[in-house]
């Protein structure tokens, strides 16, 4: 290589130095301001985020701030879902730019001058608005309770104890349902007939929507007898225990009328009313058991308790539907079912009780209130506690933060693609 070659290689050598030099200086400048626009990014989203968060606790905070920071949360478990929210949190905020689409380019050069305008720096709004609500909603998943301090007051009232037969016999038919107690009874086609069972439980559903201060038991009996309910003011509870009452609800091959009576006497046994009933509603005769009526009886005097025993239909001839027939009709026919009107009798009269004999549902509706008659109240003090849901305070916000998500997603900050 003579002189003239090595001057010009040295040339091109300090030439490309020199470049080196100016692109390295370049090359930082653009790291600094990416670092500053991503710092200036994490400022805005922090900024905005308390300013929605205040605004999403604003309602329920000035609503029933003092009760929500006291309640109750039914529902714990759900707080393990807040573990989600920062992940959501990233991947609808500075995640989002990982999965736009990208194009490589040669140089960025000529989109330098692109206008650059605010919704850019406000794109990340949707993102704190759906994180926030869903916060919000999990909030409301986790069921916060406020509870009222019980009240109490002077009342007057008597202790109840319905005794219902679930045997097979009360299956039979039993019509003319007064208009005041169809809304009691399931709905049905029209020509299948109410039942005895049907009969008894809207009479009880009336007389339980009747009460205000009587405590009210119920214990339902076939070959064996159980405890509904123990005797209790709360007749919202009492109302829909007695309307899910069904036949096959307990064994219905028996008609243990003694256990029945002795499981209403434990239940009375604990009670300081000074006037406590037993109201046996049955349609047959003792049959199986372990105690006898008549020990039952007994029992019932040693508490203190009257029973008062009404028969549901007169005569052992009662009508049953058997099935459908070819025409899809109800079909009925006559079936001899044993009474003991006796029994129930001396039941009646050795506990200072009375016996009814119902034969159409307005006699039993009657015999009901009549037993309400002859028995004295008790003045007790009755304490009531109240509770109120919360949730609905955190639901509303979280419902308007996710609606505010769609609308600037659809409106504002639409992306393309």
């Amino acid at each position: 290589m003579n002189r003239t070659q090595k001057s010009s290689a040295g040339s091109r050598l300090q030439s490309a130095g020199k470049t080196e030099a100016k692109r390295e200086p370049a090359g930082s400048e653009q790291r600094r301001a990416a670092r500053r626009r991503f710092w200036l990014r994490l400022g805005i989203l922090l900024t905005f985020s308390l300013f929605l968060a205040a605004l999403a606790v604003a309602y329920p905070a000035l609503a029933r701030g003092k009760e929500l920071l006291a309640a109750t949360w039914q529902n714990s478990w759900a707080f393990a879902l807040f573990l989600l929210v920062p992940l959501v949190f990233y991947r609808i905020t500075l995640g989002e730019d990982r999965g736009a689409p990208r194009l490589r380019l040669g140089s960025l050069e000529p989109l330098a001058a692109w206008p650059v305008g605010l919704r850019v720096w406000l794109r990340d709004l949707p993102g704190i608005a759906r994180t926030l609500g869903l916060a919000l909603m999990i909030l409301a998943l986790a069921r916060p309770v406020n509870s009222f301090a019980p009240q109490t007051a002077d009342e007057e009232g008597i202790d109840l104890c319905v005794v219902l037969d679930l045997s097979g016999s009360m299956q039979a038919v039993m019509d003319n349902l007064p208009e005041d107690l169809k809304a009691y009874v399931d709905r049905r086609p029209a020509a299948i007939r109410p039942t005895r069972l049907d009969a008894a439980k809207a009479v009880i559903r009336d007389f339980i929507s009747r009460r205000k201060t009587d405590r009210i038991g119920v214990v339902v009996f076939g070959k064996s007898a159980y405890v509904l309910s123990p005797p209790t003011l709360d007749y919202h509870l009492l109302d829909l225990l007695v309307s899910k009452m069904q036949l096959n609800l307990v064994d219905p091959a028996g008609t243990a009328i003694g256990d029945a009576v002795g499981v209403a006497v434990a239940r009375l046994r604990t009670s300081h009313a000074k006037s406590k009933a037993i109201l046996l509603l049955t349609d047959g005769d003792n049959q199986g058991g372990q105690i006898s009526p008549q020990y039952a009886g007994h029992l019932a005097t040693t508490v203190g308790a009257k029973l008062f025993s009404i028969q549901i239909g007169e005569g052992k001839d009662a009508v049953v539907q058997a099935g459908f027939d070819l025409f899809g009709q109800p079909r009925y026919v006559s079936q001899s079912y044993p009474t003991n009107p006796e029994l129930l009798r001396e039941l009646a009269s050795k506990t200072g009780g009375a016996m009814y004999v119902a034969s159409d549902v307005t006699a039993l509706q009657a015999s009901f209130h009549d037993v309400l008659d002859k028995l004295e109240k008790t003045r007790f003090e009755a304490s009531t506690a109240s509770f109120e849901d919360l949730y609905r305070y955190l639901l509303l916000p979280g419902v308007l933060l996710l609606a505010l998500d769609a609308l600037l997603r659809s409106l504002l900050f639409r992306r393309f693609p």
